[in-house]
C-alpha cells in the first residue's frame, strides 16, 4: 500500500497556530492522519525557521518559543535542503513570482511528487505544481486537491 504525502508550506501553520479556520481544521486533519500512519507530511527545515521567525518578527515570542519547540515533536519529517535542492528551489524562485522561502517548499513539493498544502495564493503562479489549498472560505479552490491553471 503507498502512503500518500504532502509537504506543508508555512502558510497553513501559520494559520494552524493562529487557530485560524479554515486552516486549523485541515492541518488538524493532516497531522492526526500522519499520526495514524495514513499519510506522510515534509516541511522544508526554511519554512519551519520561517514560521518562527514571522513569530518573532510579530512580537510574539511565547508563540515562537512554542513552535520551536513543537516543531520537533510533530509527526512531519523536516528536511534539510540538500544543495541539488537549493538549486531547484533557486531555480522555481527565477522562474515564478515566489518569495524565497516559498521556492523552497514547491521544490520540496516536486521532489516528493505530491501536493502542496497551502492557502498562499503566490503559489497559482507555479506550473505543473499540485495544491491542496487550505485558503479562505471565499476562495473557489478551497479545500480541495488541485492542479494549477
Amino acid at each position: 500500500m503507498k502512503i500518500e504525502k504532502r509537504v506543508l508550506d508555512a502558510w497553513p501553520v501559520h494559520k494552524w497556530l493562529e487557530a485560524s479556520s479554515p486552516a486549523v481544521e485541515g492541518v488538524d486533519r493532516l497531522l492526526a492522519d500522519a499520526e495514524k500512519g495514513s499519510i506522510r507530511l515534509f516541511m522544508s527545515a526554511i519554512n519551519v525557521s520561517e514560521v518562527y521567525y514571522a513569530l518573532l518578527k510579530r512580537g510574539e515570542e511565547a508563540i515562537a518559543l512554542r513552535w520551536r519547540e513543537m516543531s520537533g515533536t510533530l509527526p512531519v519529517t523536516i528536511e534539510v535542503p540538500s544543495i541539488e535542492d537549493i538549486w531547484e528551489a533557486a531555480a522555481l524562485k527565477g522562474q515564478f513570482p515566489l518569495g524565497y522561502g516559498d521556492a523552497f517548499a514547491a521544490a520540496l513539493a516536486q521532489k516528493h511528487r505530491c501536493p502542496l498544502v497551502t492557502g498562499d495564493p503566490e503559489f497559482r503562479s507555479v506550473a505543473g505544481l499540485e495544491l491542496e489549498w487550505l485558503g479562505e472560505a471565499k476562495d473557489s479552490v478551497k479545500g480541495q486537491r488541485r492542479k494549477p491553471r
